[in-house]
């Protein structure tokens, strides 16, 4: 009987579904995985402005956030200049997700995997690493003009090792070109070419501008919006022309310049927000609660930055950003009730939400 059941069931399938039964729903290994996302509209978002606020699901990537694309297109390209044969290392320095995307993509095309990060970045990402077999190497903060910086560490023991390469993930535009050739053209496709906004929070810079280029190429008219953490200096960049940092620290990782990238370089920027964590702890927690999302912060400033722009732009615009991971690498810090009232950030959060919190 069960039988019979699904049988007729078949012809009903709807015209949706029919196209996802297709030889490309079988993803080819991990770095088949890399792309093609979800694009997810935030109900209560939409609601809320009287716009289409629809994000990029990055945490479906293979591994689990939107620095997949880049690690992927980084790697291809050391390959491709011959900076890394069969068997290689590569090295970068980063703030983490990059790191997870490259210690991934190192796994399954069959290289070693060297991180140099700043040592004040959560416990958890470290260990993850470790576990991905990248071997860590934590290093104090110090600016980037300071030789002792970990991006320049990172460059100095690619230069000093066989058959190894450093990425180079803030000046190697193969970063943003994996948006000019994935990120964008799935936004495109998805909307039905139906965007008016864009915004994203900026590290590298290479979403952002990658995704900027090739809208903007294909309807000059997309508002293209950097969205900034409090304690970066392109906020101040783009309003202002001055590399000036906004007051405060941010709790959000990896994200945030004291300077403009070569991935950044050229970027068809339009305007620029500055993004307060008050604003960015409230809207992951509101994510969690009225979306159903458990996202980091840097997904929570997007968001955040997303609702600001469909405010300004008036009911009726399609604005995109994206969920860039899950919160699981945050949840020490994030998700700490003593941590946030540290940081004066627990009021924010609704009473009702801070069932969340652990202590």
């Amino acid at each position: 009987m069960a039988a019979i059941v699904c049988y007729r069931r078949i012809p009903l399938i709807n015209a949706v579904h029919k196209r996802c039964i297709s030889q490309d729903s079988i993803r080819k290994g991990l770095v088949g995985m890399m792309g093609r996302t979800p694009l997810v509209r935030l109900n209560k978002m939409s609601e809320e402005t009287g716009c289409e606020i629809l994000a990029k699901a990055e945490f479906c990537n293979g591994g689990g956030s939107v620095k997949d694309r880049a690690a992927l297109f980084l790697i291809q390209d050391a390959i491709k200049k011959g900076q890394l044969r069969a068997g290689g290392t590569v090295v970068e320095g980063t703030a983490g997700n990059t790191g997870i995307g490259l210690a991934h993509m190192c796994l399954s095309m069959g290289f070693k995997c060297v991180i140099y990060m700043p040592d004040n970045q959560s416990r958890e990402k470290i260990e993850l690493l470790q576990t991905l077999g990248a071997e860590v190497r934590p290093i104090p903060v110090v600016p980037w003009t300071d030789e002792k910086n970990y991006n320049h560490q990172a460059r100095r023991f690619a230069e000093s090792t066989d058959n190894a390469v450093w990425t180079n993930q803030f000046d190697n535009t193969a970063n943003r070109q994996a948006h000019i050739e994935t990120t964008g053209p799935e936004i495109w496709e998805q909307t039905a070419g139906k965007v008016d906004a864009v915004t994203f929070a900026t590290g590298t810079g290479g979403t952002l501008a990658g995704v900027g280029m090739f809208l903007k190429d294909k309807n000059p008219n997309v508002h293209v919006v950097l969205a900034d953490p409090q304690g970066s200096v392109l906020y101040n960049y783009v309003k202002h022309g001055k590399l000036e940092r906004t007051e405060g620290n941010s709790i959000t990782e990896g994200i945030g310049q004291g300077r403009v990238t070569r991935n950044l370089e050229g970027a068809p920027i339009d305007d620029a927000l500055a993004v307060q964590d008050t604003d960015v702890v409230n809207m992951t927690f509101r994510l969690l609660h009225e979306e159903g999302f458990f996202v980091g912060a840097s997904t929570g400033l997007n968001v955040s930055a997303a609702v600001q722009v469909a405010k300004q732009m008036g009911p009726g615009h399609t604005v995109v950003t994206c969920l860039c991971d899950t919160g699981h690498k945050y949840y020490a810090k994030l998700f700490s009730r003593k941590v946030l009232a540290e940081k004066g950030l627990l009021d924010c959060i609704p009473k009702e939400y801070q069932v969340s919190l652990h202590d």
